[in-house]
């Protein structure tokens, strides 16, 4: 059994098997899974996991060179999208490189998560709770 780091085996195997620029989305409990992209369903009830603890949990793992949310999140949403810019400035320092931000209508992330490596369902039930996380390299 692992002793620290993610416990979830396809969460984990997900991430350990990103190539350069593929991505991987963290999505609220309501956002439409395509067919396509493998789907870890982490959702257990409502708020459970949130969003913002899945994507913790996954910034520990891997290295993010862009990020792609929801415009609507600005104004739908304020104070999650206050947090998440903290959270990426954070995992930004953590990497010890920039990470680009790239805000497009919802309608148009629906139709990038099509090419997701994997979209990964929490219990998140706050409105645009969703991110595109693009693999970078650690060299």
């Amino acid at each position: 059994m692992k002793r620290i780091g993610l416990l979830n085996a396809p969460l984990s195997h997900a991430i350990a098997s990103l190539g350069h620029t593929q991505a991987l989305a963290i999505a609220d409990a309501g956002l439409p899974i395509p067919v396509g992209p493998e789907r870890i369903d982490l959702a257990v009830m409502p708020g459970l996991p949130s969003f913002l603890q899945v994507l913790d949990a996954v910034a520990e793992e891997m290295m993010v060179e862009r990020v792609v949310i929801a415009a609507e999140m600005a104004s739908i949403n304020p104070s999650l999208r206050a947090e998440l810019a903290r959270r990426l400035g954070d995992m930004a320092a953590a990497q010890g490189r920039a990470i680009a931000l790239d805000e497009v209508p919802h309608e148009e992330f629906k139709r990038l998560t099509v090419a997701a490596s994997t979209v990964v369902r929490t219990g998140e039930c706050s409105p645009y709770a969703n991110i595109l996380l693009y693999s970078g390299v650690t060299f």
